[in-house]
């Protein structure tokens, strides 16, 4: 069982940054996040493999997001720049025994989701 606890969430400005954290209670295949609009379903954000550091992205947030993890603290991030209100959403992280996969049922353990709410 593995849990995974997200912080860094908040209001920003269009144009903005914020840097969300997903700390892992034990090891992991692979970490992704995701994120859930309202009345809109869970997409796929990024995923990185743990060992080796591959990463892949969804299409929309290329160049303005970057997912990244620090071994030693075994916690996954993602820094989001250049945020737009279509960013605002619930944001999760999760982990896989696969990669990469964007698809949600793959992933094993989800976190408790932090919201990022972004103004126009």
């Amino acid at each position: 069982q593995v849990q995974l606890v997200e912080s860094g969430g908040g209001l920003v400005q269009a144009g903005g940054s914020l840097r969300l954290s997903c700390a892992a209670s034990g090891g992991t295949y692979a970490m992704g996040w995701f994120r859930q609009a309202p009345g809109k379903e869970r997409e796929f954000v990024a995923v990185i493999k743990w060992s080796g550091g591959r990463t892949y992205y969804k299409d929309s947030v290329k160049g303005r997001f970057t997912i990244s993890r620090d071994n030693a603290k075994n916690t996954v991030y993602l820094q989001m720049n250049s945020l737009k209100p279509e960013d605002t959403a619930v944001y999760y992280c999760a982990a896989a025994t696969i990669f990469p996969t964007s698809v949600g049922n793959e992933y094993d353990y989800w976190g408790q989701g932090t919201q990022v709410t972004v103004s126009s």
